[in-house]
């Protein structure tokens, strides 16, 4: 196995880093639990409108002429490339009549043409929208459980899995804690991460077996300096990777407009999360198991004596 000399060793910090980790994800899980996640219409009933006015529009107007006609405390925000767009969320469903005073309450104030775009979504079709969201992410997860053991070994898998469900917290708890609107395009975004993360372990898990079967360790400072150098060998190729797929997220999220902004918002956080949990959640826990199997199996052989 070719030697690395690495100026930071990942095994000898994994206590630090675990700690670290787990303290953000128990702020994440906080904020879950607490805040909640912002539901678009996807996913809970209701509507939204969409209502293009002209370019830097005034979020405080929107929301005075939306409270003369009746609406208190309305849900509305202000988006598109040019701020153009009003976003007008209600939780019960619209008629024309509604739309109609509210297109003209606008058209009044502005003194332009105001188009509206409505997007209503029943209590059972959100339902579905969300459960069909979790089964996807679960059935994803247990495809990669599957290859991963039978390409590997399962402490491979298991840890591969806890690496990904730690990019999904984080992305999530980030959403929940800014109070961010979540929708389909957001499940899509995590789809995508989950594809990213495992390719990128898998990357870094590949060299392991390799230098494994060349080093065969049977001490703990051999089966660490065999995960380091594996790690440090393919630093470099994650590293490019991953500032290449981040530098693309960033345009999106910044020049893509509205329809997608989320979606790249959260590919954008996935894709750093990804990056992180490859090098520093999936391979330690890796080793820390392996050396607990390791010393199992060492009790096990040693031999009796009378």
């Amino acid at each position: 196995m070719r030697s690395v000399t690495y100026k930071f060793d990942v095994v000898k910090h994994r206590k630090k880093i675990f700690i670290i980790t787990l303290l953000v994800m128990a702020v994440m899980v906080t904020s879950l639990f607490v805040r909640g996640l912002n539901l678009g219409v996807d996913f809970v009933s209701g509507t939204r409108l969409d209502i293009h006015v002209k370019p830097n529009v005034n979020l405080e107007q929107a929301r005075e002429i939306l409270q003369d006609l009746g609406y208190q405390n309305p849900n509305v925000r202000v988006g598109g490339s040019e701020n153009e767009f009003i976003f007008f969320r209600l939780s019960d469903t619209v008629d024309t009549g509604q739309i109609n005073r509210i297109q003209s309450a606008f058209s009044e104030a502005y003194q332009t043409k105001v188009n509206i775009q409505e997007q209503t979504v029943s209590p059972i079709i959100g339902r579905e929208t969300a459960m069909n969201a979790i089964k996807a992410v679960l059935i994803a997860s247990l495809f990669i459980i599957l290859y991963m053991a039978f390409r590997f070994e399962y402490r491979f898998a298991v840890a591969a899995v806890i690496a990904l469900f730690h990019d999904a917290l984080f992305i999530v708890g980030i959403f929940s804690l800014f109070q961010i609107e979540v929708d389909l395009v957001f499940i899509a975004a995590v789809l995508t991460i989950v594809g990213y993360s495992v390719n990128d372990t898998i990357v870094i898990f590949d060299r392991i077996r390799e230098n494994l079967d060349l080093v065969k360790p049977k001490k703990w400072d051999e089966l660490a300096k065999v995960v380091n150098d594996s790690i440090n060998q393919t630093l470099v190729r994650s590293l490019n990777t991953a500032l290449t797929v981040i530098l693309a997220a960033f345009a999106l999220w910044i020049l893509g407009g509205e329809s997608i902004s989320n979606f790249s918002l959260a590919l954008l956080l996935g894709l750093m999360a990804g990056a992180y949990s490859s090098v520093f959640v999936a391979s330690p826990i890796w080793v820390t198991w392996k050396w607990k199997s390791m010393q199992k199996q060492s009790t096990k052989n040693r031999p009796v004596t009378e």
